[in-house]
């Protein structure tokens, strides 16, 4: 597989490196040093991953000066800025972050569409090995889409967070099981941590509910959207009123994604197997498209219909999203007044995103890297304040439990209502879709592959065709799609 290839190379080229010593480990396993390491030193060895040392394997003998993050927008960089007690202060176009001992953050931005961010990322690891040590990749964060892909044992970029000297067991145990899960590789190494934890709602329109429903009480809206029965028939209320239940019919895909039973390729295949649950989004997103429950002029989501929707002057009632939707997405694209939205339960749980932070092999800043993830993943205190300052649902279980019931965590934005109520009992019950390489492609090119067919521009077996024809194109060592009976 093409995926492998890349792997290996990946590999190759860090090993050419002096830093991460692959060749030397090869040489103390065979020559059995390892193997006579007496009971007192493998007790030493435990003792100091207990404490937080940081692996022979990662050491530095002394930090660099310049630590190279990439990401795709500047949300992380934020979050350090607020979290991070290093920090002394951030060059006026966000590229620099100082801090307090003369290091550096060169914050390295791609976007995330069509692939880009992950284009620059692979040709900046593969390169990796052989890099100065000031343009050397320090960390890197992935989404929940395409976490897979860097967290693969083989492909071992992702620096395992126990050689970081981060004990996932106690360092993190507050953390949202499915989201360590999801940073770990196949083996149950875990090799990323997220202060985020992405659990959606319902989010709607207080004045729709009210002209419709006669009230925009939260549980009665619940009520109304318990499920998909249920909000097909208040679908109909709405339409009768002459709104739109949701905008778009890619504003449903998420739920039904999160309820796969198989991941889109499974390990070691080149085989995409797509789940039933991803056809029965097609026929439901058919039928509600031709009843009139979405509006068929917003042709999914990230465009200017779908932002439009979410202006004063739209008949959309609701919108599926996560904490980050509300605060990155909605929040600006509002041009009414504060107070005019509301949270609820959705008709179905689900997890949408989540940023993975990852140490990469062959960093010559292993203690900030580590420093860094404790403080921004690790530090309730932290996340705390990072829900509060940013409304995200963040990564303690403890922490958002004690935020659901806390009247200092309302939003503004949603009249004074706390959202973290409605988010919590939703995080609890999530379980995480199992994932593949080639979630992020096959996410996309589904949804736009059968977008001419839920507009009426193709029939059914053409977007089929499309599907297979595009993924193809974008993953190369894909050979066959497999669609369900």
């Amino acid at each position: 597989m093409k995926r492998k290839l890349i792997a290996a190379l990946l590999v190759a080229s860090m090993c050419a490196g002096t830093l991460v010593g692959c060749g030397d480990k090869a040489d103390t396993k065979e020559s059995g040093a390892a193997a006579e390491a007496t009971e007192e030193q493998t007790e030493e060895k435990a003792e100091e991953k207990e404490a937080g040392a940081i692996s022979e394997e990662v050491a530095v003998a002394e930090e660099g000066k310049v630590i190279n993050i990439y990401s795709w927008n500047d949300e992380f960089r934020t979050r350090v800025e607020a979290v991070y007690p290093e920090v002394v202060e951030t060059s006026e176009d966000g590229t620099v972050t100082t801090l307090k001992d003369g290091t550096e953050i060169h914050w390295i931005v791609n976007p995330n569409q069509d692939g880009v961010y992950q284009q620059k990322l692979d040709e900046a690891l593969m390169v990796q090995g052989t890099a100065e040590a000031d343009d050397k990749v320090d960390i890197f964060l992935s989404e929940t889409d395409y976490v897979n892909k860097y967290t693969d044992a083989d492909a071992n970029v992702a620096i395992p967070l126990e050689d970081l000297g981060i004990n996932p067991e106690t360092d993190l145990a507050d953390q949202y099981s499915f989201t360590k899960t999801t940073a770990s590789d196949q083996n149950g190494v875990q090799r990323g941590s997220t202060w985020q934890c992405c659990p959606g709602l319902l989010v709607y329109r207080r004045d729709i509910a009210k002209d419709v429903f006669g009230t925009d009480d939260p549980e009665a809206v619940a009520a109304k959207v318990s499920d998909w029965d249920t909000m097909k028939a208040t679908a109909e209320e709405l339409k009768a009123k002459g709104y739109f239940a949701l905008s778009s019919y890619a504003d449903t895909f998420r739920l039904y994604g999160n309820s796969i039973a198989e991941s889109w390729v499974k390990p070691g295949e080149t085989t995409i197997t797509v789940d039933p649950q991803i056809m029965n989004w097609v026929k439901d997103s058919k039928e509600w498209l031709d009843a009139g429950y979405v509006d068929k002029n917003i042709k999914g989501q990230w465009n200017d219909d779908w932002n439009r929707a979410m202006g004063s002057s739209s008949k959309v009632f609701a919108f599926l999203l996560p904490a980050w939707g509300i605060d990155f997405v909605l929040n600006p694209n509002w041009d009414g007044e504060a107070g005019s939205w509301a949270v609820t339960t959705p008709p179905q749980e689900y997890n949408w995103g989540g940023s993975y932070i990852h140490g990469c092999v062959g960093t010559d800043n292993p203690t900030h890297v580590r420093e860094i993830i404790l403080a921004l993943t690790a530090t309730k205190d932290n996340l705390l304040k990072i829900s509060k300052d940013y409304a995200d649902f963040t990564n303690t279980q403890s922490g958002m439990m004690e935020a659901a019931v806390d009247d200092s965590f309302a939003s503004e934005f949603l009249g004074g209502q706390n959202p973290f109520y409605y988010f919590s009992p939703v995080a609890q019950n999530i379980q995480i879709a199992p994932l593949s390489a080639y979630d992020q492609g096959c996410v996309e090119l589904i949804q736009s592959s059968f977008s001419d067919y839920l507009q009426g521009q193709i029939d059914f077996d053409k977007a089929k065709e499309n599907f297979e024809t595009a993924i193809m194109e974008r993953y190369p060592d894909i050979t066959e799609v497999k669609w369900p009976e």
